[in-house]
């Protein structure tokens, strides 16, 4: 089956895009061929975000991930902003949602728990779709 490419979009590329990035790849990578991408970049990836995602789920974001730019991925199917608070960068795709999620960066731990339990339920449920959209098709 070919997968789908999913952008997971926001601003600095540094936080809420990455965790979606890795539990993407985790949690659905028989459907999705998770990307993500920023209008800016940031040198390195948040280190509460990449110290709750290495307990929670046992990965370790720099060493597979790094900030990209939106030029810097292929185009993909599904464009998934994740709430980026000013306007969302326009990119070509043939299904785009925003997830509408707060930034936790520079809050306490819960927040980071709490920002990527909810990520991961939206992958689930975007996983969950997608397969049942491809059932139709065939």
């Amino acid at each position: 089956m070919t997968r789908i490419k999913v952008a997971f979009v926001c601003v600095h590329n540094s936080c809420r895009s990455q965790i979606a990035e890795a539990l993407g790849q985790k949690l659905a990578a028989d459907v999705l061929e998770s990307f993500s991408a920023g209008t800016e970049t940031k040198p390195n990836i948040n280190q509460d975000a990449v110290r709750i995602i290495k307990q929670l789920y046992d990965i370790n974001m720099e060493e597979t991930q790094f900030s990209k730019l939106i030029s810097d991925i292929p185009t993909p199917d599904i464009v998934i902003t994740m709430g980026c608070n000013v306007e969302c960068p326009y990119i070509p795709s043939k299904y785009r949602e925003d997830w509408g999620l707060e930034d936790p960066t520079g809050k306490n731990d819960d927040e980071f728990v709490k920002t990527a339990r909810v990520i991961e339920n939206k992958i689930l449920d975007l996983k969950k779709r997608i397969k049942n959209e491809l059932k139709g098709l065939s």
